[in-house]
């Protein structure tokens, strides 16, 4: 009997740790669809609608005609981006110098015509109304 209780254990505490990987998976590819979205907007110069559509945490932190300037003196130096891939998602609760809540940090490979290889930064996070936006963006 006692051995039948261990494996049941064990059972329980897969299935556990797979619903986990789960949701982190499922949140990993929410917020990887959103920093795509919100990506494409920065791209087509659009910078006021990436800050419309950024999270509160966003706005809370630069305005928008400040957003606007910033973007557009880092970027269009950069030029038209050529190919963009993600090298890592991952999911956190807690990250430096923000509230906790559910993060996910994406880092891009990007190609720019005037830069070959740079990397890019977005981290959506579930936002007040628990939908995913873009709480931060780093290029280098």
């Amino acid at each position: 009997m006692r051995f039948v209780s261990s494996i049941l254990l064990v059972l329980v505490l897969l299935v556990m740790s797979n619903c986990q990987k789960s949701k982190d998976a499922m949140a990993d590819d929410a917020a990887t669809m959103v920093a795509e979205k919100w990506l494409a907007m920065v791209d087509s110069g659009d910078y006021a609608k990436s800050w419309n559509e950024a999270a509160s945490i966003f706005k809370g932190a630069v305005d928008e005609q400040t957003w606007a300037k910033t973007a557009e003196s880092i970027r269009t130096p950069l030029g038209k981006v050529i190919s963009r891939e993600v090298e890592s998602a991952q999911y956190h609760t807690t990250l430096p110098g923000a509230p906790d809540g559910e993060y996910v940090v994406i880092r891009f490979k990007t190609e720019f015509v005037n830069k070959k290889e740079a990397y890019e930064t977005v981290t959506p996070m579930k936002d007040k109304d628990g939908e995913w936006r873009v709480s931060g963006y780093y290029i280098n």
